[in-house]
């Protein structure tokens, strides 16, 4: 079962840093899961619409420069990241879930994207983009066929899984509060696979490993790990 620290192992390091991204590898998680913003020609790394919970910052995201936002300490002396820069600490092998919060350009942030793959040899096949807006999901995914998308959700489709084949999804990304044991098997036989946020009870772990559910999103991959071990 995969591992995947929610904005890294974020219950020990501040969230969404490099310094959060980090520590997850070392505990051993299988990648981590992030959160982005599209800052002028850049992807900053934060997951809220407001600065006030997790930097020292005021005010929105989106109403300030990006010099401003790597101006901020986002907890214990860590900046706000470029998506690249996560690119640049994360081994070869980790799987990147990014979550889009904010986009203005479809084309330019793909091509930032691209960039900054290439720049720092981040295998392109590990990456997964998710967001709830699926309309920005469906642009990129038509932009760039060859990318592996997650269907995101909060619910409980009434179409069941209609949502994530309009999507030409990957991968499945469901709440624990929703999500049931007969939703994953019928996600499988369509050949999906099953991610589950956000996790961190062992019991929660236990159960969903008995499911059968491919990967947790949790804040806690030393546990997860121990857990499912």
């Amino acid at each position: 079962m995969w591992i995947l620290g929610h904005r890294g192992a974020s219950a020990a390091a501040p969230e969404n840093t490099l310094a959060a991204f980090s520590l997850a590898m070392v505990q051993h998680a299988t990648g981590v899961e992030l959160d982005v913003y599209q800052a002028e020609d850049e992807i900053v790394v934060i997951h809220d619409r407001w600065l006030n919970r997790t930097t020292n910052g005021k005010g929105m995201v989106t109403s300030h420069p990006l010099s401003y936002l790597r101006s901020l300490d986002a907890g214990k002396g860590e900046q706000i990241p470029l998506l690249s820069e996560v690119f640049g600490i994360l081994p070869p092998y980790a799987v990147l879930n990014v979550e889009i919060k904010h986009l203005t350009n479809v084309d330019s942030w793909l091509r930032k994207i691209r960039e900054g793959l290439a720049q720092n040899r981040f295998p392109a096949e590990n990456l997964i983009i998710s967001s709830f807006n699926h309309r920005w999901i469906r642009q990129i995914k038509q932009a760039w066929p060859e990318v592996r998308i997650g269907a995101l959700t909060a619910t409980y489709p009434e179409n069941g899984l209609g949502f994530a084949h309009d999507l030409d999804a990957f991968s499945l990304h469901m709440a624990l509060d929703v999500v049931d044991e007969c939703y994953v098997k019928e996600a499988h036989n369509a050949g999906l696979k099953v991610l589950v946020y956000t996790v961190d009870h062992p019991e929660d772990m236990q159960m969903l490993k008995a499911w059968g559910v491919d990967g947790i999103f949790t804040n806690v991959p030393d546990i997860a790990r121990d857990v499912l071990a």
